[in-house]
């Protein structure tokens, strides 16, 4: 897309650059089939829209208001108006909860639990999963309106050490002209997790289970990406949280449980600031909170926390990012029935999985708003100083990748960091007592991962006051990590698992046919695996016609 004919058609917010500063003005469609930049960077739009009328958003439905934030960041010249209604109203409409994303009160006047887990794989990852399904399949629709046996064909591929999986498959499952392949870990993910992928028998899925850690499962993945051949015939498509629309559909359940506080509490009113605080791991989820505070949400602090694999919150700490791998005993820990096993060599064993990493891979698209806001202090020409953004990136994204961090950053930097951000860092130990204490004061059940995250907000409460409330981001159902769950409350007097946690979904899934493939640690023979599969496809397909 020329830059000198989006202008007409495409706002800021609705053209895309790299982080890198390899590509400027692409458009929305471009950067969600590619998913990552030819130079190896992350796409952001060219702006993030400052939003002066949200004041009037507070009475709309989720998806209305889904709605009216993508508008923001897709021209209605790629996707109309009435298209993208259609889209948003299929995407939620499979959730489970009328609100989509409820907002709990957990404590005092100053305490609430945001869930997201009421999507059809009971992980927060549905919010922005189901939404890219069906784009990805409107996409398709329009390239193919017309055609009979010359089809665009897009190929899924993803790597999963869990919620990625299960939630992408149930986005893109049975969509026509989609295959989708998900690779995990044999043997290192939790049963429920692997249920939940090898169960979906549709036509299109395939799930290949690795013999190796997740971190192979991501090399399987980047190397099929890199190779010219296998790009061009199968047209890959990726679907973990680099796509940029994962990050613009997180968005919204900001701004929609800042609304659901207002209405329902006393003491809260429009424009009074509010603390987020974030399970974290690759960043995704928090960086939409940092948009929807950029956007102009009444935003305190966005409070980052993490297990004790805490690369984040060292550099909040100290401004140096840096890996800081464990080894042996250090590295162990977590419940392997809960999937603690899945990921490389170097990360500490956790009982919230789903964060346990080196780095986290979304911080990229931070890391260029700082650097471009830094620019633009000495500099007065945008494009110099989005060029010297991509520059700095990736001098930054080198040293992490040669020399294992970088930093520490200029204090300028740090401090615009702060400004916006505050870390904490919760050990397994702090986990289970905070599972233990919200299941005895109000019978409530937090998965791990949640637990990390109201922990962290304890913390935040005492440092900002009992005036500033919290929402606390509950990422994913408990019965998620059973493992965790019951080594907080067994022997709890009235708890019951199966009672109390499980969901009627969940039972029953052991006793269902199965469909997954065994394949060795080898980029090339997932490639052959997956050409066959999408030929065998495409053949019963034609044959169908």
């Amino acid at each position: 897309m020329a830059n000198q004919s989006a202008s007409k058609t495409h706002t800021g917010s609705q053209m895309y650059l790299s982080t890198r500063d390899g590509d400027y003005g692409l458009s929305f469609e471009t950067v969600v089939l590619k998913g990552l930049a030819a130079d190896g960077g992350l796409f952001l739009p060219h702006e993030v829209p400052i939003v002066t009328d949200w004041r009037s958003w507070k009475d709309l439905s989720y998806a209305e208001l889904a709605l009216r934030i993508f508008s923001l960041y897709i021209s209605s010249y790629e996707i109309p108006a009435g298209d993208l209604k259609a889209i948003i109203d299929r995407s939620y409409s499979t959730f489970r909860a009328k609100d989509i994303t409820p907002l709990v009160h957990l404590q005092d006047n100053n305490l609430y639990l945001l869930e997201l887990f009421h999507g059809p794989s009971y992980s927060f990852k549905d919010c922005a999963l189901q939404f890219l399904g069906n784009l990805f399949e409107y996409f398709l629709v329009r390239k193919n309106r017309g055609k009979g046996r010359d089809r665009h064909h897009l190929t899924v591929v993803g790597a999963t050490s869990g919620d990625t999986g299960s939630a992408a498959i149930q986005g893109l499952r049975g969509k026509k002209d989609i295959s989708i392949v998900i690779l995990h870990p044999k043997g290192r993910i939790s049963p429920i997790q692997e249920l939940q992928m090898t169960t979906c028998l549709e036509a299109n899925t395939r799930n290949l289970a690795v013999i190796g850690t997740f971190d192979d499962c991501q090399d399987i993945v980047k190397a099929l990406f890199g190779d010219p051949d296998t790009n061009q015939t199968l047209m890959l498509a990726a679907v973990n949280s680099i796509n940029v629309s994962r990050i613009l559909a997180q968005i919204v359940y900001y701004f929609y449980s800042y609304f659901s506080l207002v209405k329902r509490s006393a003491t809260f009113k429009l424009g009074d600031k509010v603390r987020f605080v974030v399970p974290t791991g690759n960043f995704g989820d928090i960086l939409a909170g940092h948009f929807a505070w950029r956007m102009s949400l009444p935003v305190d602090k966005l409070v980052i926390a993490t297990n004790e694999n805490d690369i984040l919150d060292r550099f909040w700490k100290t401004g140096r990012y840096e890996k800081k791998p464990a080894q042996g005993q250090e590295a162990e820990g977590g419940l392997k029935v809960d999937g603690v096993k899945a990921h490389e060599d170097g990360v500490r064993e956790t009982l919230s999985p789903a964060m346990d990493i080196l780095v986290s891979s979304n911080f990229e698209r931070l890391l260029w708003f700082l650097a471009h806001e830094f620019a633009a202090t000495v500099g007065t020409n945008d494009k110099l100083n989005r060029k010297q953004a991509g520059q700095e990136v990736s001098v930054w994204l080198k040293d992490l990748k040669l020399k294992g961090g970088f930093g520490p950053v200029d204090k300028d930097i740090l401090d615009n960091a702060r400004r916006s951000f505050e870390s904490e860092r919760v050990s397994d130990p702090q986990t289970l007592e905070t599972i233990k204490t919200f299941y005895g004061k109000v019978g409530y059940i937090l998965d791990p991962h949640s637990a990390v995250g109201v922990t962290a907000a304890l913390r935040s409460i005492e440092r900002a006051g009992p005036d500033i409330p919290h929402i606390s981001l509950s990422t994913a159902h408990p019965a998620k990590f059973a493992g965790a769950v019951e080594l907080a409350l067994k022997g709890k007097e009235g708890f019951d698992f199966d009672v109390d946690v499980l969901p009627q979904e969940f039972v029953g899934l052991d006793k269902k046919a199965k469909r997954v493939t065994t394949v060795a640690n080898d980029w090339k023979a997932v490639r052959e695996l997956i050409k066959d599969q999408v030929e065998k496809e495409l053949q019963a397909q034609s044959a169908q016609r």
